[in-house]
């Protein structure tokens, strides 16, 4: 008798790790900054770079700031950044897929050339034009990073939608007098929602690296804030004096919670319909 997803030992290894990690960077993210403050704009030459130990485990960084801390401040950062972005790429994907695969004719060919048009244009340069439009701070970071990562969403939703109208219930509910709207409402967009939800979630690790590889470049975030990007940015100098914690350890809180999160999709995925995991990559 075959295992199903969710029982399979890999699989439930993968969940049992993953959520592990997703636990333990929530409660650092929600614990340590309300209970150790940290001045961002703090400077301590006669402590800089100082290699890992009891007093810093993660050592300091080029101006004598704790880099743990840094971290874990960073790590909040590219996590509000990740979790917003993707819920409103989300809703955003959802509403134009759902539009398009529900009015279907000229409606779906129009927003569909809408997503071919977005999708043209590479996420990061798109990402750094939004940028540049507005003051360093989070929230432009936010809005450009939701306004690149809608378009995967857009086309799931629409796929799904259209293979739900093909179905019997549909079919009745339309020859039973129900307008189009009432059948998208109470039909085509609960159906859809699971598919929905699973992008949300694998949208996460990706905003994070998006939002990571602007504060890599110097944008978004004003200089002195923390952020995983803007840590490992200033901490490849010193790679070249042999001082290896300064980028190997930010690089880590980016890496793993990533990793992280895709696992926890991937067996959201494989649980929520394992014959169609290529449509649901995104």
């Amino acid at each position: 008798m075959a295992e199903t997803p969710v029982t399979h030992p890999r699989l439930r290894l993968r969940l049992w790790l993953s959520g592990t990690v997703v636990a333990a960077v929530a409660l650092a993210v929600l614990v340590v900054p309300p209970l150790v403050q940290l001045d961002q704009q703090a400077v301590d030459l006669s402590a800089k770079l100082r290699p890992p130990s009891w007093q810093h485990p993660f050592g300091t960084d080029h101006v004598g700031r704790d880099l743990l801390l840094r971290c874990v401040y960073g790590l909040r950062v590219s996590l509000l950044v990740g979790i917003v972005a993707a819920l409103a790429a989300t809703v955003v994907g959802t509403a134009v897929g759902a539009a398009a695969g529900a009015l279907g004719g000229w409606a779906d060919r129009l927003l569909m050339r809408l997503v071919d048009a977005f999708s043209s244009v590479p996420h990061l340069l798109l990402g750094i034009f939004i940028v540049a439009m507005f003051r360093p701070g989070v929230w432009p970071v936010v809005v450009s990073v939701a306004l690149t990562h809608w378009l995967s969403t857009a086309r799931i939703i629409r796929s799904e939608v259209l293979s739900q109208r093909s179905r019997p219930h549909i079919d009745a509910a339309v020859s039973g007098g129900a307008s189009r709207w009432r059948v998208t409402v109470r039909h085509l967009l609960p159906a859809v929602l699971p598919q929905a939800g699973l992008a949300a979630v694998l949208m996460i690790p990706h905003a994070m690296w998006h939002e990571s590889a602007l504060s890599f470049l110097g944008l978004g975030l004003p200089t002195h804030q923390a952020s995983l990007g803007g840590l490992v940015q200033s901490g490849r100098g010193s790679l070249l004096a042999g001082d290896w914690w300064p980028t190997l350890f930010p690089g880590l809180f980016l890496v793993v919670p990533t990793l992280a999160f895709a696992g926890l999709a991937g067996v959201w995925r494989d649980r929520l319909n394992p014959r169609r995991r290529s449509e649901l990559t995104l």
